[in-house]
């Protein structure tokens, strides 16, 4: 038994590491947001780990339920592959909003450069409605984004062994999943933070707006 949970556990940090790499939606929507926002190294780590949480986390309570009600796997991966569905929805639609108002902002960008009292501080205030509403908006994707893996190939393994061993196993894939999503983002916003390309400040938002909805659409149509 002892020997099968060490498989398990070298097998969770493996699988962390590769599902949080192979999916370009664990990183790709922070890196391009937090570049065109222009938000802090902490702003970009707290928002990336706290959805970070909500995405691994979510897959554990409904594995855990599901294995202390005895439901069938195959109900399980279903469920999760529903969920996985609607996140790639919820990403697309994500990524189509932000792109519109990024192309708002670029068409309007040299008119409001122009102004330097009232329409600025409006733009100061425009920025400020937003500020609140784009992390909890990453938030909502990732609590309904799955970690395919994780009940199938470790969770349900483990609980064969023990409940302790279940629950140590979901710990090591999250701590690993979590810890490899900050090193690919916060690895990039430095390097992005230095630089100043002009071009950025007008297209930025337009830029993180078609780079999500390619993310969305890559994970709904071509499985990544």
């Amino acid at each position: 038994m002892e020997q099968q949970l060490i498989v398990l556990l070298a097998t969770a940090i493996g699988l962390g590491f590769l599902h949080t790499v192979l999916g370009p939606d664990h990183y790709v929507p922070f890196i391009a947001i937090s570049r065109a926002r222009q938000w802090s190294i902490k702003k970009t780590a707290w928002v990336t780990g706290v959805c970070g949480l909500a995405h691994v986390g979510s897959s554990v309570v409904i594995g855990l339920i599901g294995i202390s009600l005895s439901v069938r796997l195959a109900r399980l991966e279903a469920f999760e592959a529903l969920r996985g569905s609607i996140t790639g929805w919820l990403i697309i639609a994500f990524g189509i909003a932000y792109l519109v108002w990024g192309i708002r902002k670029a068409v309007t960008y040299r008119r409001r450069k122009q102004v330097m009292d009232k329409l600025q501080e409006d733009g100061d205030t425009e920025k400020k409605s937003y500020k609140q509403l784009i992390p909890w908006m990453l938030f909502v994707v990732f609590i309904f984004g799955p970690c395919e893996p994780l009940i199938p190939v470790l969770m349900f393994p483990a609980a064969q062994v023990s409940t302790a061993g279940m629950i140590l196993v979901a710990a090591v894939f999250g701590v690993v999943t979590l810890g490899t999503m900050l090193l690919l983002v916060l690895v990039p916003q430095f390097g992005l933070q230095k630089l100043r390309a002009p071009v950025l400040k007008q297209y930025g938002h337009a830029l993180a707006g078609a780079l999500i909805l390619f993310c969305g659409a890559g994970i709904q149509f071509l499985g990544l």
